[in-house]
């Protein structure tokens, strides 16, 4: 689908398409990608859709893609643009509709042994425990004046609930908060999807995964976030639910309708956008924030829930248990950033859609434990191989705005997924592997099926060596919940 588009091959794994393939690109566009992964790019109009995110009114540098990337709406998921923070614009489609999509992983005390013939009981209790599925609801009753609390406070909201402790905050992302979030903008709509969802996985892709640490790469990097060989850890993969979907829906139909008052035209009209300080703009972004800070409590609910259902299955407490969280980071949001752009530092609005922050060792936004080490950067895989665990490196600054990939990346549509698995059956074949898999909806299980997926370890490692981030450990699933 997209073999006509000229790619030069810059390095081993860097690809450039030049501004002058089309009138409309301002800049060039950029892809990671193995040889392997680029026959699945290049079937999809992925590569087409960085090209038309090159076009945005004040994009600076380049338009980069992941190579985990894949067709989405808008922006391919997988892609990374930065705009100029005064003159510039912000688009919905370069932030998606799950906004704060995002990732958490917590460490325990326990080791693979110990719980290996106990790992039913687990999935079971936290099945029960932790809402999931398609319009599955949460345990937190809220009212409006309660969610909006929620949306201006973030992680906060449920720390201050006894829902996780102080130092949850200090190890996520932002402090668990976007300060410039404006709970009044989002629509009645938006909060009618989302007062019953705080608290709930989703379906789709959202996941609570158990894992043992399979391998580890860098053994100093690994014992700085407490890692060791077959711990257990706690993956937590979910979002802002319908309320952050809502507030995505409603803003590309006001920014559609406004980009004419503007000047402004683009390729594909769902990169809809406004300038970044226009009244639809400033507006956005006060909604969009609001719909991070619900996403990141709620992933602080999940942890609570998930702890309970641990203590709860194993009867043990909370100090033998030891779960705390590492690091908790998002996949779908813009952020206000400075970057070295032409030997300027320059303010720009980083949009990340299917991408992952990783910031190297010093850098003032990563919370000062990790400052010698570079954050951490959490990359799921599918349900049937694993997971890794990275680390910011001081190039990626320059290469990527300081992003990396987001996970393993799709190579089949969901319907083509369960058109392949008919007649298998999914979950018995991943209990053969000694994972156990409980979820809402044995369709979702053929959906998610691992064959769905890219390899996510060579992702990992055009990451690695492209110098976006470090492979620090990998962790193989032992149970999973499914949306």
């Amino acid at each position: 689908m997209s073999a006509h588009i000229p790619l030069e091959k810059i390095s081993q794994f860097k690809y450039r398409i030049p501004s002058s393939f089309r009138p409309f690109m301002r800049v060039p566009a950029v892809v990671y990608a193995s040889p392997e992964l680029l026959e699945k790019i290049r079937e999809d109009q992925s590569l087409m859709q960085v090209c038309n995110s090159a076009s945005l009114p004040g994009i600076v540098g380049c338009a980069i893609a992941m190579p985990d990337m894949h067709f989405g709406y808008g922006l391919p998921i997988g892609g990374v643009v930065a705009t100029d923070w005064d003159s510039g614009v912000v688009s919905p489609g370069g932030v998606g509709f799950d906004i704060n999509c995002g990732v958490r992983l917590c460490r325990t005390n326990l080791m693979r042994s110990e719980i290996n013939e106990k790992k039913h009981l687990i999935a079971d209790m936290l099945y029960r425990m932790v809402p999931s599925g398609v319009g599955s609801k949460g345990k937190v009753k809220l009212s409006k004046s309660d969610l909006q609390r929620a949306c201006r406070m973030g992680s906060k909201f449920a720390v201050e609930r006894g829902m996780g402790e102080q130092r949850d905050i200090e190890v996520t992302e932002a402090g668990g908060s976007v300060p410039w979030a404006d709970p009044e903008i989002p629509s009645d709509h938006a909060y009618d999807r989302g007062k019953a969802q705080l608290g709930t996985l989703g379906s789709g892709n959202h996941f609570l995964e158990v894992q043992y640490v399979d391998e580890i790469f860098d053994e100093e990097i690994a014992a700085s976030f407490g890692l060791h060989k077959d711990q257990i850890t706690v993956m937590i993969h979910s979002g802002s639910r319908g309320f952050g979907h809502q507030v995505c829906t409603d803003f590309l139909g006001r920014m559609s309708a406004a980009m004419h008052k503007y000047g402004i035209d683009v390729p594909d009209r769902q990169l809809a956008c406004v300038p970044i300080k226009s009244p639809e703009g400033r507006e956005y972004l006060g909604a969009m924030a609001a719909a991070a800070n619900y996403a990141w409590a709620n992933r602080q609910i999940l942890m609570h829930l998930a702890r309970d259902a641990f203590m709860q299955a194993l009867s043990v407490g909370p100090k033998a248990l030891g779960m705390d969280l590492i690091y908790d980071h998002a996949h779908n949001i813009v952020k206000k950033e400075q970057h070295i752009i032409d030997g300027k530092r320059t303010t720009v609005a980083v949009h990340r859609k299917g991408a992952t922050r990783s910031f190297p060792p010093g850098h003032p936004d990563i919370p000062p434990r990790y400052s010698s080490t570079g954050q951490p950067t959490l990359i799921p895989g599918d349900m049937g191989r694993c997971s890794y665990v990275l680390a910011g490196i001081a190039s990626s600054m320059s290469e990527s705005f300081g992003t990396t990939c987001h996970g393993a990346g799709r190579v089949m549509s969901r319907s083509a997924a369960v058109k392949a698995c008919r007649g298998r059956a999914i979950h018995r074949e991943l209990e053969d592997q000694g994972i156990i898999v409980r979820s809402a909806d044995i369709v979702t299980i053929k959906e998610e099926m691992p064959e769905a997926y890219k390899d996510v370890s060579e992702v990992v490692r055009v990451c690695h060596e492209a110098g976006l981030s470090r492979r620090v450990a990998r962790l193989k699933p032992m149970a999973v919940v499914k949306g």
